[in-house]
């Protein structure tokens, strides 16, 4: 008696639908994901190990190390910050100041800053710093 021999089957898995998923993931993140870019000024931000990167929503101040000043960017005269942030208060009273300054710049400069905002009503201050290189 002779026996049929049975042909093996090949294991085949199917990954085409796994790949369509890979590919609409990626397309996924790379539509929602954003890219937050800073043009501007030359800083050099004071080390901090404990900094945390923020996405920025807020009113902005800059001081360059040359102590000019900047609120979102565009140059202000120091002696029209207060109206600027005051300004700013009034359409968002729960709006965060963040406060960028060059680590060369005058200390009593940053702090009388802080009490400008202090005065208009602002409330929430963030310094900004960088992370501290490892």
């Amino acid at each position: 008696m002779e026996f049929k021999e049975k042909k093996k089957r090949k294991i085949f898995i199917n990954i085409t639908s796994l790949i369509d998923v890979m590919f609409l993931l990626l397309i996924f993140f790379m539509v929602t994901s954003t890219f937050i870019e800073k043009p501007g000024m030359d800083l050099e931000l004071p080390d901090a190990e404990t900094a945390v990167l923020k996405e920025v929503k807020d009113l902005v101040l800059t001081i360059d190390r040359k102590e000019r000043v900047f609120i979102n960017g565009e140059p202000v005269d120091i002696n029209n910050v207060p109206s600027a942030f005051y300004a700013q208060y009034k359409k968002n009273p729960q709006i965060a100041l963040i406060i960028e300054a060059d680590k060369r710049v005058d200390y009593g400069l940053v702090v009388s800053i802080m009490d400008i905002a202090k005065k208009t009503g602002i409330k929430k201050l963030i310094l900004a710093t960088k992370e501290k290189s490892k």
